[in-house]
């Protein structure tokens, strides 16, 4: 769940709501929805403890059409346009301290429909470049990379809050100034717009679920883990908007990617600043890696379905890795750096949040069948919980279709594509081939 939307999204979020207050309550209400949305998907996997999450459940609930169609937005908003976001927050922080990173020398279109080139889209693809490579030529040397990297993130979190607030050079004042809104929209319109990018920061809060078969006791363990993990994360996310703001004023720090950076020069100058920036950015690393390595799993086990190219299903025969869906992905991923990053960020948000509310909703549709089985958390105030978490993300989708119209286009004109792909794919694969394995191959 940490990864690069709480390192780059808090600057963008103090110009679009304006206020110290509304920042922390729209992270607070994040976490609150992606609680709501990980007790629903707790009682899906309880019930279909098998690898590929979304593909599973909008499959049985809503026809294989639509589990293809969440495997395809995967590739692109899930992991793909994620990468490219996280790659891009990395060079943003070090064009903090470089400022030729920060500026593109090539732009071509407007508004959504933006690319631009520049040296952070070079050292953006150049970083994803780096990680799909290495992610080819076996998993061991990743996974021990993987650990370092989050370990060392994880540290600087929890060192950056500390110190800021026992040394660091602040202010309390900062939490009661107001900045100058750059959006139009009123303030409840752009709050619940601003849950999308808030939304993209708790992403991973539905991972928990993807192990259901492997977990003992999951009716127990599966709300307790998600509790534990959702208030730990919420405490860290809230933690660093505290410091964010504390040590720089909201006025300042309007369209900044690179707000950590700009938090600890304010806070212990350029010296201890330079050491703080290079470890979040070798945080912002860590995500990079992480959706590089997991993503082609998904791909590999919805192809071994055939409910996706069957070349994402191909193993390296010495290093049993899927080399095919790695260097798609990575491919994919390194051209949508040209993609300006707040535009990512809405694109992200607004795909995955169709697909995890139609998830949600599957719910409702299960628990008609006889032999399900209910989750005692979830029903407490049934039907409160999922329909909370549906309701909320069906005002996302329409307040983004209606006040970023470029945004919200690209992400259905992804859907359609997929529902095309879906029938020439199907047309290729024999009957019943559609249906999620429930014990795909290991690919380690």
């Amino acid at each position: 769940m940490v990864g690069s939307g709480i390192f780059a999204t808090t600057g963008f979020l103090a110009g679009d709501l304006g206020s110290a207050p509304l920042i922390l309550a729209v992270w607070l209400t994040g976490a609150l929805f992606a609680f709501a949305g990980a007790l629903s998907y707790s009682e899906l996997g309880i019930n279909f403890p098998s690898s590929g999450g979304e593909y599973v459940y909008l499959t049985e609930a809503y026809g294989p059409v639509w589990g293809f169609m969440s495997g395809w937005v995967s590739f692109f908003a899930g992991f793909s346009a994620p990468i490219a976001a996280a790659a891009l927050a990395f060079a943003h922080y070090v064009g903090f301290f470089f400022p030729a990173f920060t500026t593109p020398f090539f732009t071509f279109g407007t508004g959504a429909l933006t690319l631009r080139l520049g040296w952070a889209e070079v050292l953006a693809a150049a970083l994803i470049a780096f990680f799909t490579v290495i992610n080819c030529f076996g998993v061991g040397p990743v996974a021990r990379l993987q650990n370092a990297l989050t370990g060392t993130k994880l540290l600087v979190i929890v060192l950056f809050i500390g110190l800021g607030f026992l040394i660091g050079h602040g202010s309390m004042s900062h939490f009661r100034e107001h900045a100058i809104r750059t959006s139009v929209n009123s303030l409840p319109v752009q709050f619940v717009i601003s849950l999308l990018w808030v939304m993209v920061g708790y992403s991973g809060w539905n991972a928990a679920t993807y192990v259901a078969e492997e977990v003992e006791q999951p009716r127990r363990t599966l709300p307790l883990a998600i509790a534990a993990g959702t208030t730990i994360v919420t405490a860290l996310y809230l933690g660093l908007n505290l410091i964010f703001i504390y040590a720089t004023p909201i006025e300042q720090m309007k369209g900044q990617v690179a707000v950590g950076s700009q938090a600890a020069v304010n806070l212990f100058g350029t010296g201890i600043a330079n050491t703080f920036a290079v470890l979040m950015a070798i945080s912002i690393t860590s995500t990079v890696n992480a959706m590089i390595t997991i993503g082609p799993r998904v791909y590999y086990a919805m192809a071994k379905n055939g409910a996706f190219f069957a070349s994402a299903a191909r193993v390296h025969p010495r290093f049993r890795t899927p080399v095919i869906a790695i260097l798609a992905q990575g491919a994919c991923a390194m051209l949508m750096t040209l993609t300006p990053f707040p535009d990512l960020i809405l694109y992200i948000g607004f795909s995955l949040t169709v697909f995890t509310a139609l998830s949600a909703a599957s719910v409702f549709l299960f628990r008609r069948r006889p032999h399900w089985q209910q989750l005692p958390a979830l029903n407490f105030a049934w039907p409160a919980i999922p329909a909370a978490y549906v309701l909320a993300s069906a005002a996302m989708v329409i307040y983004g279709i209606i006040w970023q119209p470029r945004a919200s286009l690209m992400a259905i004109l992804t859907v359609g594509l997929g529902a095309l792909m879906y029938q020439f794919t199907s047309s290729r694969t024999t009957p019943g081939t559609s249906r999620p394995e429930r014990h795909p191959p290991n690919t380690k």
